[in-house]
């Protein structure tokens, strides 16, 4: 395990190291000056070119790279040039939004597809199985911000049960609260987790179908095990290696799809910071934010790959030899 977790540990390295590279040379070849935009069209270019000197845009490429991967590892993520603020309190702050928002979504889906995966593969070629089958395709061809448009007609407009959006806070001193807040991330959550849920009821039916074929289910079933315990308890535990690679997999993109959604029910979460640091050319934030989606999506799979080498120790067999 010592190994493998070694091994593991040097691929995450070099994988954030490259992707901090990709995100600084995507960023750098975009058109656009961000003291021209902060200035307007009508500034005086002496003073765009002062604002670029102080903004430090002036110094070589090489050299800005270097200067923020080491402020990535001091935790001086810089100073955001519209906001003003230091770049690191901003994400904080967004961050409390976003994370509880995917961690919610992924809750709703995760529960959502193994009841419906294990259901499909328990009738098999069965009306229940088609019916889930149907409704999983229907999930994927959905698009996430249009179905998020489609729950605020409903539940929002029509039967008031909600808010059309803005977010009340955590804290009940600013007018909100653990409830309230939970209520306005109930619906974007919804909204995120159709497309996952249906993507990965139908892994787990793929790989609950593989594990019932197996020898040592017509076993248990023969010691007199009941169908649904054989499912539960031996069959589903046999069949989580795909279903999980695919939940992390699932959670990154729930964190990119929060771009679209937060600006759909108009949360200040992180997505909105990203989407308004784009249109302000505030690629500080921009280029922070990025690198920290990419970093989240290969802890995740960090953490994806013990999880699967717990399951099953094999996998910690193979990478050994």
């Amino acid at each position: 395990m010592a190994l493998f977790l070694l091994q593991r540990l040097a691929s995450l390295a070099a994988t954030l190291l490259a992707a901090s590279a990709v995100v600084f040379l995507v960023l750098e070849v975009l058109p656009g000056d961000a003291a021209q935009v902060l200035l307007g069209p009508d500034a005086a270019p002496e003073a765009v070119a002062e604002l670029t000197r102080q903004l430090g845009l002036h110094l070589p490429a090489w050299q800005r790279y270097g200067q923020w991967l080491g402020g990535l590892f001091t935790g001086d993520l810089g100073t955001s040039h519209a906001y003003g603020t230091p770049v690191a309190g901003l994400i904080g702050e967004r961050l409390a939004l976003t994370v509880p928002l995917a961690l919610l979504a992924m809750l709703l889906a995760s529960v959502l597809a193994l009841v419906a995966g294990v259901y499909a593969a328990a009738r098999h070629n069965r009306l229940g199985d088609v019916g889930v089958m149907a409704l999983a395709q229907l999930g994927i061809a959905i698009p996430n911000f249009w179905f998020a448009i489609l729950l605020i007609l409903l539940f929002s407009v029509k039967l008031q049960w909600f808010s059309a959006g803005g977010f009340p806070g955590w804290s009940q001193d600013a007018g909100g609260g653990f409830w309230p807040a939970l209520q306005a991330l109930l619906l974007p959550a919804v909204a995120l987790a159709v497309v996952q849920g249906a993507i990965l009821a139908r892994v787990t039916r793929s790989a609950v179908l593989d594990v019932l074929r197996e020898d040592f289910v017509r076993t248990a079933r023969a010691k007199g095990l009941t169908r649904r315990a054989t499912l539960w308890k031996h069959v589903l535990r046999n069949a989580l290696i795909p279903v999980v690679t695919v939940m992390g997999l699932q959670f990154a993109n729930l964190l990119a799809g929060t771009i679209v959604v937060e600006n759909v029910f108009y949360l200040p979460g992180l997505g909105r910071l990203i989407f308004q640091s784009i249109a302000n050319r505030d690629l500080v934030v921009v280029r922070n934010c990025v690198m920290l989606l990419a970093a989240l999506v290969v802890l995740v799979n960090f953490a994806v790959d013990l999880l699967n080498a717990t399951i099953d120790p094999r996998i910690q067999r193979r990478t050994a030899r």
